[in-house]
């Protein structure tokens, strides 16, 4: 949970916590049906708005963990054992890091850049980097700008298409 969402949801849960104290208070000493209907108000909104925010943050826990698990599984897959194979995919992997050096891309730029080219969304790549998808795009827009592409598909291309 990044810091904002905790302070969202502190504020949220003493926004429902004092909600619910004058709420009851006013109960008690007889308020109008107004003033309760707008204090009850205030606690649904509250609460629904908390529990929205705690399903998102759950159902983004359960995306990064499947994420991480379909990386790790793809690293897992048992390597073809073709030494010519082997062979040829060291040395594109040889190429991209070179091309990378070349293009002068940061660190992070470069792991972005294998995210890319392995396919993953930038969603996807937010979410496994822990970063705003915002920042992504970003460095995404920078990496197609050294490599002199015009976007995803043509950043890929430049790799593979003398293969094909």
């Amino acid at each position: 949970m990044q810091g904002k969402d905790a302070i969202t949801i502190g504020v949220l849960l003493l926004v429902i916590l004092a909600s619910g104290h004058d709420l009851y208070a006013d109960i008690s000493q007889g308020a109008s049906r107004l003033h309760l209907l707008q204090e009850g108000l205030l606690l649904l909104v509250a609460s629904l708005l908390l529990s929205w925010i705690l399903t998102s943050l759950h159902r983004q826990r359960r995306e990064i963990t499947a994420l991480k698990q379909a990386l790790e599984d793809a690293r897992n897959l048992p390597l073809p054992t073709d030494a010519g194979f082997l062979d040829a995919r060291h040395r594109l992997s040889e190429v991209i890091a070179r091309q990378f050096q070349q293009w002068d891309l940061s660190q992070s730029e470069q792991e972005v850049g294998l995210l890319l080219l392995k396919g993953l969304s930038l969603r996807e790549i937010s979410l496994l980097r822990g970063t705003a998808e915002k920042t992504i795009r970003q460095q995404a827009s920078a990496i197609y700008k050294k490599a002199g592409v015009n976007g995803r598909h043509a950043f890929a291309a430049w790799f593979i298409e003398d293969f094909l």
